[in-house]
Order: structure tokens, then sequence, then C-alpha cells
């Protein structure tokens, strides 16, 4: 997990979770913020296990349910986004509030990129439903990355 520097962002998320917890009279625990630190702190897709192993080997101690159960409030308050790609099991990614972007999934590897591309955006913002608002998109394109159509190359070559 790479860390950034967010410090308007994570004032920002903090406002958001306080009042999410406070409609929920749930107690703002430090733990809490913690976790929405390190998350925010996080410009990669995690799985939990993955978090919570990157965090206890930091040195920060706080155990596996409340790190599950902060990750979903985080989720329900709208700061995390949780996807499925594939058969793999549940990602998640902190979001800035109305950023919307797609996922490039390579099948062989599992490895994901994340595009903003604003010819994409800017049909998907057009797009109105009927009965429906629209709060972000998220598109998951799946296919081979160039790192693995190389090496399928490079081996495919090998064996003439």
């Amino acid at each position: 997990m790479k860390a950034t520097d967010n410090t308007g962002q994570n004032q920002s998320a903090h406002a958001i979770f306080t009042r999410y917890l406070h409609s929920k009279k749930m107690r703002k625990t430090p733990e809490r913020f913690a976790i929405l630190d390190r998350v925010a702190a996080t410009d990669e897709h995690f799985s939990i296990e993955d978090f919570y192993d990157g965090i206890e080997s930091k040195g920060f101690h706080v155990s596996r349910a409340t790190v599950y159960n902060t990750i979903q409030l985080l989720v329900d308050c709208g700061l995390v986004r949780c996807h499925r790609f594939g058969n793999s099991s549940s990602k998640y990614e902190f979001v800035e509030a109305g950023t919307s972007h797609h996922h490039l999934i390579c099948t062989k590897c599992g490895r994901i990129r994340e595009v903003k591309d604003p010819d994409i955006a800017k049909v998907l913002k057009a797009k109105r439903y009927s009965t429906f608002n629209t709060s972000y998109f998220s598109l998951y394109v799946y296919g081979i990355c160039s790192r693995c159509s190389r090496k399928a190359r490079t081996q495919k070559a090998n064996l003439k």
C-alpha cells in the first residue's frame, strides 16, 4: 500500500464519516478514524485481509473485526467502493466524492489499472434514466495486459 499526501481530502472524509456516524447514532472512535486515514492514504485497490496485514505490520494493532466493520461503514457512507473483479475476492478503494473511472482488468495476471476517460465519462453523464439519478459510474474492461501479451509472445517465439 503506497501512501499519498491528501490532507484536505482527509478533512472532507472525516466530516462525511462524522456526519454518517452521528446520523446512525454510532460512536466516533479513534480506531475508526485511524482506519479511515489509512484507507485514504492507500492509492490502490486492496482486500480487507491485505489491508489488515499491512496495518498490523506497521504496528497499528486493532482487531480484524474492527477493520471489517469499519470498512463496511466506509462503504455504506460512500467513502469506499467495493468491487468484484472477475472471480477474485472483493477489492476496495477509497473514492473522492463525485469521481468516476473505469478499470482495465487483465484476465491472466489479475492486474487492475484505473483509467479516467473523459469521452466515456461524457457519454455516461449525458445518459438520462427516467426513474434513476446517477451518482457515479464504474466500468470494468476485461482483456490481456501488455505485460502478459509480451510474455505470451516470448513464450510462443521460444517454442518455434
